[in-house]
């Protein structure tokens, strides 16, 4: 779990989910107000950055922990806004057991879905990150920027993040890509509240993420040659 100021929720949201999840990695990515107090008083594992990285540098961190656990075999991110619902993270793991598939992905807009709250403007911006998503990435999804998933050991060991702020999510999908493994939708529910659309990415960052990962592309594209 990504954390960045979050103080006033992530206690709440690390208590629920370790009601079903009894190991769970919080990373500390430089905040300023007192997330990471919360995060102890939840009883989960803190890690810490001494400043603020960035939401991809903060999972790659978490993941590189979590990997180093003997026995660690499922892997979840889950944002600590208390938008995602413990649930459904339990839903995708219980999938990955199966073994039909190595990668589930979250999704607020396929059947079963839902995103509670979420106000027109953000809906339109999110269809809109889905088609650049498909256009750049060759992977397409209903939903391209969900923050809940999960994955099998195979899948993390494969995650080698170079952009560490919101625009990891697309990179995330050239790795899946690569990697050739299995992956599937699942219909999750995301709560859009007041404190989690404050917290939330303005519409001139989607700009800004797109940029990021057109130039991650061209310049991929022209080390491969």
């Amino acid at each position: 779990m990504p954390v960045h100021n979050e103080a006033a929720v992530v206690q709440g949201v690390l208590t629920e989910l370790r009601k079903t999840f009894s190991n769970v990695v919080a990373v500390d990515d430089g905040s300023e107000d007192g997330s990471a107090a919360e995060i102890m008083k939840a009883g989960a594992v803190l890690v810490r950055h001494a400043v603020n990285l960035g939401a991809g540098a903060a999972m790659e961190t978490g993941l590189a922990y979590a990997l180093a656990q003997p026995g660690a075999t499922y892997f979840v991110t889950f944002d600590a806004d208390g938008q995602h619902q413990v649930h459904d993270a339990a839903a995708m793991v219980a999938l990955l057991r199966t073994g039909e598939i190595d990668v589930a992905l979250g999704s607020r807009f396929i059947e079963s879905g839902e995103a509670q709250g979420i106000p027109r403007s953000r809906r339109l911006l999110l269809q809109a990150g889905r088609r650049f998503e498909s256009m750049t990435s060759g992977v397409s999804l209903t939903d391209a920027h969900c923050g809940l998933r999960a994955f099998n050991r195979a899948f993390a060991q494969q995650i080698r993040l170079k952009l560490r702020g919101m625009a990891h999510a697309s990179e995330l999908l050239d790795v899946l890509k690569r990697s050739g493994l299995r992956y599937r939708e699942v219909p999750v529910t995301v709560l859009y509240t007041a404190y989690s659309m404050k917290k939330g990415q303005k519409s001139i960052n989607s700009v800004n993420i797109a940029m990021d990962v057109w130039l991650h592309q061209l310049f991929s594209r022209r080390a491969g040659r």
